[in-house]
């Protein structure tokens, strides 16, 4: 009987033993794969953290660019204002000195007929007759020298005739004796705009010699300032 029971005791301490050795190895492998899945995961976790620093700098540099872009776009803009400023100072002050042309040139317009009598002078002719006599070359010739040094005068001529003949052939008549006396002006150096002429035909007002109707009255006129 002892043998039987000390064989029995002894087996299942050697299969004990043996299952412990097998435990054993069993930990330390689940411990390596532990370890190898630790390191793993590990080394993940710097790459990542690698990758989002690499990234979080990448911002960085991309936010400092668009800051020295806005920089650059204020001082850009400032510049802009600066020049729309003073290109609106030019444009207030031409449009100052264009009212003020604008307003000159308003009242010329507005005064362009306004003139004043400076002096009225007759040229008379004989009957039926459109020539300039001695007397009327003589009057004009002191009228050219007064045209001539006052630039500023002109002269209206207004030719007449009598009331003998028909009215037709007075009123050419009277511009004849208008565009004698034109003649005499400008061949002496008047320039032609400064001078008006008309031939307004016969005098059929009584109470004045006719020999007084026959003439061109000449008035000098001057424009106001």
């Amino acid at each position: 009987m002892r043998p039987r029971v000390r064989l029995a005791i002894l087996l299942p301490a050697a299969l004990f033993a043996v299952a412990g050795c097998a435990t054993k190895d069993w930990v330390k492998e689940l411990v390596g794969k532990k370890e190898v899945e630790v390191d793993q995961r590990f080394a993940g976790v710097e790459k990542r953290t690698a990758d989002d620093a690499q990234r979080i700098e990448g911002m960085g540099f991309r936010l400092k660019t668009v800051e020295t872009g806005l920089d650059e776009t204020g001082g850009l803009a400032r510049s802009a204002r600066d020049r729309a400023d003073t290109a609106y100072t030019k444009a207030d002050s031409a449009s100052t000195k264009a009212d003020e042309v604008g307003s000159r040139l308003t009242r010329l317009w507005n005064n362009r007929h306004r003139r004043d009598p400076v002096e009225t002078l007759e040229v008379r002719f004989a009957f039926d007759k459109w020539h300039l006599n001695d007397a009327a070359q003589t009057a004009l010739t002191s009228l050219v020298k007064e045209l001539r040094e006052n630039p500023r005068l002109t002269v209206d001529l207004e030719g007449y005739a009598d009331p003998v003949g028909t009215y037709d052939y007075n009123v050419a008549l009277s511009q004849r004796r208008v565009e004698a006396v034109r003649r005499f002006l400008v061949e002496r150096g008047i320039e032609l705009p400064r001078i008006h002429s008309v031939g307004l035909g016969p005098i059929t007002a009584g109470g004045l010699p006719d020999e007084k109707k026959r003439r061109v009255t000449l008035r000098l006129m001057v424009q106001p300032d």
